[in-house]
């Protein structure tokens, strides 16, 4: 069975939901890539989709220079959907007229269907109304011709448009968003049902894909893994050990910014419960001294890549008959990654593991996760039969702990952090909320504050404490964390960790904030 046979496109024109869509695509089983608005008109036909999505943007389709999409795309024969953006540049585009909203729409709204809407639309309105989620400024104010309006708003008359003929759809909210109840309901009806894919991408088949392209791949040549004992390189090391056995070295590198007792953990679960080849470096030394002096975010990532490279080249030429390096890189690394190079999206942060190798490394690129979201690995994770602990563990950074000590990377600080981080996850698992939090760590902050402890006066540093519920990683809101629990964390960490004094409970969500302070 070919995975790939049965795709959606999705063109993205810079909206920050672009992944959100591509998550729910793939929710319904069906296999989708994201791409620039620019993709030209043969690298869509060599595609060859069941269907297309367009996304949002932050442009005006009316405005000089707007990002605009090839002619012939409507002409393909595959249904089309078009979102907030991606509805307006199809209006335009029939002959329609868009224009500046009179009261610009942020937030929740009601959506009211007008007659009896379409098939894209079963299951998503109750007694005619939906709630959804708005974020535009712009709206249609005239219809091209053949389309007709199936929904709207008290603030926006055209709010969902189609032209059944032609399977071309266009809703001006966004039903990729949690804000959307239903919202997962349409994608799925579109991408099942106007475009007629049967959901072959499940855990079973992308294993079973995986482990054949990987045997094509190698074929008796050795792999080296750069193992990190997080849930992406995890995952990655057990499925190409089912795929290769004994044919595939870990190198797993302990560079002093691993979380307390990691390195221990990590060669206990590869090494003695699954049988891999394991091999550990200590590179603790050789990190700190390139990090010494360094506070900019970005420089310091690219400097933990750098050196993770540089070592699996040296364990490389230990290793001669190794041809190929394995990496646990992930679909949003690659989509983030590219975004920032072409300037599609707005650059957050790179990624160490995206971009290739040098080309004095005589190494070929193995990424047998390179197409999964975060939820996808974690399923064949389990699968595969990784511990649950170690599966549905919160998401750990690259650099580890080089982003979590804001500023300048020093051993004490790593020392601080790693201990009352460890109390935290430790009172999380205790009361009952590590499993209800998407992503929860401490942060070292290198300032310090007056405290007293003992009668005396003290000066030392600050804890910062984050948690997040998400579902996509995209937005997230934090964790409304009970205050006994809160006050028990606090007096834990001050007590039990010397050199701080002050801890505090970080209230922002994302956006504006970003879920990691780095």
């Amino acid at each position: 069975m070919d995975l790939h046979s049965e795709k959606i496109l999705i063109l993205d024109f810079g909206s920050q939901y672009s992944q959100l869509i591509a998550r729910r695509v793939r929710e319904a089983h069906v296999y989708c890539e994201l791409h620039p608005f620019d993709m030209a008109i043969t690298a869509i036909r060599a595609f060859a989709p069941r269907g297309i999505i367009l996304s949002g943007g932050p442009k005006s389709v009316y405005e000089a220079g707007a990002p605009a999409i090839a002619e012939e795309l409507f002409e393909l024969g595959v249904p089309v959907l078009g979102i907030c953006y991606g509805m307006q540049l199809m209006t335009r585009h029939f002959g329609g007229q868009v224009v500046p909203a009179g009261k610009r729409e942020y937030g929740h709204a009601e959506l009211q269907a007008l007659g009896t809407p379409g098939s894209l639309f079963d299951g998503f309105f109750v007694e005619g109304k939906s709630p959804v989620w708005m974020s535009h400024g712009d709206h249609v104010a005239r219809v091209a011709e053949g389309f007709e309006v199936v929904a709207a708003t008290d603030n926006a008359p055209v709010c969902a448009i189609q032209q059944v003929e032609r399977q071309l759809y266009g809703v001006q909210f966004h039903p990729e968003v949690n804000h959307t109840p239903r919202g997962e309901l349409l994608i799925d009806t579109f991408v099942r049902r106007i475009c007629r894919c049967s959901g072959q991408w499940t855990p079973g088949q992308i294993i079973e894909d995986a482990i054949g392209r990987i045997r094509a791949q190698v074929g008796d040549e050795q792999v080296i893994l750069g193992l990190s004992g997080g849930v992406d390189s995890s995952v990655a090391a057990a499925l190409i050990h089912r795929a290769i056995g004994d044919q595939l070295t870990c190198v797993f590198v302990d560079n002093g910014l691993l979380r307390l007792n990691e390195g221990d953990q990590v060669m206990q679960t590869f090494a003695d419960n699954l049988g891999v080849r394991v091999i550990r470096v200590d590179a603790e030394d050789r990190f700190l001294a390139a990090l010494a002096g360094v506070t900019d975010p970005e420089q310091k990532r690219k400097i933990i890549g750098g050196l993770f490279v540089d070592l699996f080249e040296e364990q490389s030429k230990l290793l001669p008959a190794a041809r190929w390096l394995a990496q646990g890189t992930i679909y949003p690394d690659v989509i983030e990654s590219a975004g920032a190079k072409t300037g599609k999206a707005h650059n957050i942060k790179s990624h160490h593991n995206v971009g290739g190798l040098p080309d004095y490394m005589q190494l070929k690129l193995l990424e047998p996760l390179r197409e999964l979201f975060k939820d996808e690995v974690r399923a064949i994770g389990e699968e595969l039969g990784l511990p649950r602990a170690m599966v549905w563990r919160h998401p750990f950074p690259g650099p580890g702990l080089g982003v979590r000590i804001l500023g300048e990377v020093k051993k004490e600080y790593a020392d601080i952090l790693r201990q009352a981080d460890a109390i935290y996850i430790e009172e999380l698992y205790r009361s009952g909320h590590y499993d209800k939090i998407s992503q929860a760590f401490a942060v070292f902050l290198p300032v310090k504050s007056v405290g007293v402890m003992g009668d005396g006066r003290t000066y030392e540093y600050v804890v910062a404490l984050r948690a997040v519920e998400t579902r996509d990683f995209m937005t997230a809101g934090w964790y409304p964390m009970p205050y006994a629990d809160l006050a028990r964390i606090s007096n834990r960490i001050i007590n039990e960790v010397r050199g701080v004094n002050r801890v505090v409970y970080d209230i922002s969500s994302k956006p504006p904030a970003t879920i990691e302070w780095e």
